[in-house]
């Protein structure tokens, strides 16, 4: 599958890699300097493989209540929450962003590799309240220019107010000429912006956003130096640190999981596993050579993890990495090893994020 984007991506000379069955930009020049573009003035992505679900009605509150471990009711309009949607056992289906458009309208968005489950979920799960679920993936592209030069770059195309917009907000505007759906969200660690906008118009709103950019040195970015920004933040992947066999309480993300609703699906098997043996852990390396996905982690000759995530981190210059490991090996300045390719190198628990702006 293509993004509405594809073409463009082509004549940047993007390399391209599958993701979730879409054909995704991985890097256009190198992964490096786009990840340092993120950090120091602002990179630009195209991010409109994930799925967005509109859930609306009148009891549509009440159904994502029901549907997720977050309350949703609890949102304001024009907020968004970071949430979860476990099954029945308290595994973790997908992470999401809620955001609420209007008291009876709100947009789900999943990770690509995740939408047709959670689509069908909610389809499942809200069929005897008074709401529709509305999958709008194919009709929306999804856009973000995320670094510390964000907000300039958007604000030339815009007459929005971005400095009352907060982070996990969200607003109709219209950018470049376009009406969007403009959020201070991201997944990078720094200041940003994830605009919606008809798949159609995508192209368009790239160019406006690339044109305004050019000053602030704004670079287009691929999937690569997300992943590495995203783990200096500290932020999970799906499929790495999130999965079926992991609920949000091993992840150290129980706050996600409000208890004070009456019922939601999984919760009885959340309260039973709200202390688990397991929790995830950063680790710092030292020298050159990084902890990759899969590697062993070890207390002394014993193996005790796994790593899900690592990296030798661009900005901070030494290895990090996330693995589940027994939470009393999870305590900041605790000594470990991973075995990376049969060397045994010495790794600190360290605290999450590894990076903060």
């Amino acid at each position: 599958m293509h993004t509405a984007l594809h073409a463009v991506h082509k004549g940047l000379h993007a390399l391209f890699t599958d993701f979730a069955g879409w054909e995704m930009p991985v890097r256009y020049s190198s992964e490096l300097a786009e990840h340092r573009a993120v950090r120091e003035a602002a990179g630009l992505f195209d991010l409109s493989h994930m799925g967005e679900i509109e859930v609306t009605g009148r009891q549509a509150a009440a159904a994502l209540d029901y549907a997720l471990v977050g309350k949703l009711s609890a949102v304001n309009v024009g907020r968004a929450r970071y949430t979860m949607m476990c099954d029945a056992d308290g595994g973790v289906l997908d992470d999401l962003v809620v955001y609420r458009l209007g008291e009876e309208s709100f947009l789900v968005v999943a990770n690509a590799a995740n939408t047709a489950v959670v689509l069908a979920e909610l389809l499942k799960r809200t069929d005897s309240f008074d709401a529709a679920v509305t999958d709008r993936s194919a009709e929306t592209a999804l856009i973000a220019v995320q670094g510390p030069r964000a907000a300039d770059i958007v604000g030339a195309v815009t007459d929005a107010d971005l400095s009352g917009l907060k982070y996990y907000a969200s607003l109709p505007a219209k950018v470049g000429g376009h009406d969007v759906l403009l959020a201070r969200t991201g997944y990078t660690g720094e200041d940003g912006f994830e605009l919606f906008v008809p798949a159609t118009e995508a192209v368009d709103l790239w160019h406006s956003l690339t044109e305004a950019g050019e000053p602030s040195g704004l670079q287009p970015a691929g999937l690569a130096c997300r992943d590495t920004l995203r783990l200096e933040a500290g932020m999970p992947l799906y499929g790495n640190e999130l999965g079926t066999e992991l609920t949000p309480f091993n992840a150290n993300l129980g706050r996600v999981v409000k208890f004070e609703k009456p019922d939601f699906v999984g919760r009885a098997a959340l309260e039973r596993r709200r202390d688990p043996d397991r929790v995830l852990a950063g680790l710092r390396g030292t020298g050159r050579r990084a902890p990759r996905h899969s590697y062993r982690v070890l207390d002394g000759e014993r193996e005790v993890g796994v790593v899900t995530s690592g990296a030798l981190s661009p900005t901070l210059g030494y290895p990090i990495a996330m693995a589940y490991v027994p939470k009393e090996l999870s305590v900041p300045g605790t000594s470990l090893s991973v075995d990376i390719r049969g060397r045994i190198e010495p790794v600190e628990v360290v605290a999450l994020p590894f990076y903060g702006r």
